[in-house]
């Protein structure tokens, strides 16, 4: 419901951009290249063009959002009729709590479906991949491929590291990458996913090595946020620029005091604070 109102919002903030009685019908080039919109009137007030506009920004930004919904598929015209009958107020085929109530065992099942289909497909991928020329698997089950050989220190898990990197899903989407952000990351090694702890200690500055990472070593049964879903299985091509090797801080040694030693009249020394009489 949030969702729908913050669309209906935007699509408002939109149209109060533009003459509300107007609809772009062409076109047409101005020097320079830039283009004029030229706009003719097709309705008869401004309740309308402002209906209108609405409708058609609210349904642009809709068929985009239910691109999202887990099985990938929707009944436009159901979708338009259920619609159509709860703005209009006219009778509908289900009650409100009955919409409510499948609507959300509708999506819980499909989720769980969808869930379990990309989980088969990364077991399926790392079956096929570890035989592949070139690949390497831990008694983890984190596999790698050296794409450029160093020779030389490898960090400890508790080192930070600089890394140029770029990170994949199975489909190829690239979910990350510091290479477009144009700035290599740097980051204490025991503080991310198992995958990348294992994987970056098994190279040197200078090397690049390609990483395929089981879920469980990622970002586990929860995925992260909208860009990695859950059970995802991970593929990372890093390249090890720098270790900042790290320096356990010193002890901290509590302060000497001097004390009085009532029974010979001496002084002793004590640790901590002398208590006060």
């Amino acid at each position: 419901m949030k969702k729908i109102v913050l669309l209906l919002t935007a699509a408002c903030l939109v149209v109060g951009t533009v003459a509300a009685k107007d609809v772009v019908k062409k076109e047409k080039k101005q020097k320079k290249n830039k283009k004029e919109v030229v706009v003719e009137k097709i309705f008869n007030n401004d309740v309308d063009s402002m209906s209108y506009a609405l409708g058609m920004n609210v349904g642009s930004d809709f068929k985009e959002n239910v691109k999202s919904i887990p099985g990938g598929q929707v009944n436009i015209d159901l979708l338009i009729k259920g619609f159509n009958s709860a703005m209009k107020g006219d009778s509908t085929l289900f009650t409100r709590e009955v919409s409510n109530n499948y609507f959300r065992e509708y999506i819980t099942k499909a989720q769980n479906a969808d869930v379990q289909k990309k989980k088969e497909a990364g077991e399926k991928f790392l079956s096929d991949n570890m035989t592949q020329e070139g690949v390497n698997v831990t008694p983890s089950g984190l596999q790698y491929k050296v794409l450029t050989p160093a020779d030389g220190k490898k960090p400890a898990a508790q080192d930070t590291v600089v890394v140029d990197y770029e990170g994949f899903l199975l489909d190829g989407t690239k979910f990350d990458s510091s290479i477009d952000r144009g700035q290599p990351i740097e980051f204490p090694l025991n503080q991310v996913i198992k995958g990348w702890t294992e994987g970056v200690q098994l190279m040197s500055v200078g090397s690049k090595y390609k990483f395929f990472i089981p879920y469980n070593l990622g970002y586990g049964e929860q995925g992260a946020g909208q860009t990695i879903p859950p059970f995802s299985t991970l593929i990372f091509e890093v390249e090890l620029k720098g270790i900042k090797t790290y320096v356990e801080p010193a002890p901290v040694i509590a302060p000497q005091v001097i004390v009085p030693d009532k029974k010979n009249n001496s002084k002793s020394t004590k640790p901590g604070n002398a208590k006060k009489k």
